[in-house]
Formats: structure tokens, C-alpha cells, sequence
């Protein structure tokens, strides 16, 4: 009598699919960092000049204009007048390189975000940006 050797279940993982898809996610990083940009530096040495002037500081100014016509300098709520006269107070600066960020609501009037850029202009500050979204 032959008896019949009873097939046996094989309970193990398939590792190959497994290894399949760690191998995409490490493709896919390998590429994808590829695409980063990276500020490259180069040593330059400038050359000097005697009629020069040499920017110390970075001053940023960011103007809030809400709804309500209310308008923050730098997180302070001021008026019209006291934006123009914080922005006349920072003419003095010349070894300062001002820049303005003008962040108003969609809802103002086209003329009252004129008008602060206007009052921006006339400080001397000549890097005006509107912030969108």
C-alpha cells in the first residue's frame, strides 16, 4: 500500500514584493533629491571702492491693511499719518537697506493700497512687495 505524503502549507512571506517596493521608494528619493536646488557659493573677493557705502543692516517693514481700513506697521496698529511719519523717521538711515511687505485684504479699495505705497515710496524705500496668496 502506498500512502499518500500529505502536502505540507508553506506559512512563509514572499519577500520579493516586499524588496520590489523598497527598492521604488529608493529610486524615487535617489531622483527626487536630485531636483533639489541648493544655493551654490562661490569665494569671491570683491574689490573696494572709496565711493562706496556698505549696507550694515537689513530693515524689513511689513504693512498690514485689514477691512476694517486699519493699518499695522510691523505688528503696531498706527494711522495714516503715523505710518508716514514711522517711514520718514527711517529716511534718516542711509547705511540701512530698507524693504517693505504690504499684506492687504482683497476687499480694500485699489486707492487705499495706492496710497501706502505712495507713502512707502516716499521713505526711500524702493523694495515695495505686495503679498498674495
Amino acid at each position: 500500500m502506498r500512502f499518500r505524503k500529505e502536502d505540507r502549507e508553506d506559512f512563509s512571506f514572499d519577500l520579493t514584493p516586499m524588496i520590489d517596493v523598497v527598492f521604488l521608494l529608493l529610486i524615487f528619493f535617489m531622483v527626487s533629491t536630485a531636483f533639489v536646488d541648493f544655493t551654490r557659493r562661490m569665494d569671491i573677493e570683491l574689490p573696494e571702492s572709496k565711493s562706496s557705502t556698505p549696507v550694515e543692516k537689513i530693515r524689513n517693514y511689513i504693512i498690514e491693511m485689514g477691512i476694517d481700513k486699519k493699518i499695522y506697521l510691523n505688528g503696531e496698529e498706527v494711522t495714516i499719518g503715523g505710518l508716514e511719519e514711522r517711514l520718514k523717521e527711517s529716511k534718516k538711515d542711509v547705511q540701512v537697506q530698507k524693504s517693505a511687505v504690504i499684506k492687504a485684504d482683497k476687499g480694500l479699495p485699489y486707492g487705499d493700497v495706492i496710497k501706502v505705497m505712495g507713502i512707502v515710496k516716499d521713505a526711500k524705500i524702493t523694495d515695495i512687495s505686495v503679498a498674495v496668496k
